[in-house]
């Protein structure tokens, strides 16, 4: 499945339709886009953590659901007003504070839904500290 939009494009659209995802700073960054996957790391600052020193569950949420958006509108361009149906996430490991890496790729990409699934890592490891599926309502285009 190819792409339509760019990295660039991407990140602009986000700045314009979203600015309050890094309004405290550059909260998100659009690592990388390819055919079927979208990578995106959260910068975590102090807001995003959690008493104990790890990066908070809500945090790891919104970070599933952006990259979830981004990989679904990267393939067939700005719908800002596609909407989560489903988010379901399994908290498998304690992250470590400091930034995250979300990468999502499309299950299912129909006309009126998408379906993803989205790994999220924190930087430097290996294990997963989350998993999480998603399925996106498409408006008419």
């Amino acid at each position: 499945m190819d792409t339509v939009m760019t990295r660039e494009e991407v990140t602009g659209f986000l700045d314009r339709e979203f600015p309050e995802i890094n309004y405290d700073g550059p909260a998100y960054s659009v690592e990388s886009i390819t055919d079927n996957e979208v990578m995106i790391r959260l910068h975590a600052y102090d807001r995003h953590l959690r008493s104990g020193g790890t990066v908070s569950g809500p945090t790891m949420m919104a970070l599933a659901d952006l990259t979830s958006y981004v990989v679904i509108f990267a393939h067939i361009g700005p719908v800002a007003l596609a909407v989560t149906t489903n988010l379901n996430i399994n908290f498998l490991k304690k992250p470590d504070p400091g930034d995250l890496l979300g990468m999502c790729r499309l299950l299912k990409l129909g006309k009126w839904l998408a379906v993803t699934e989205c790994s999220i890592v924190s930087e430097g490891h290996e294990d997963i500290v989350a998993h999480a599926t998603a399925t996106y309502s498409i408006p008419p285009r």
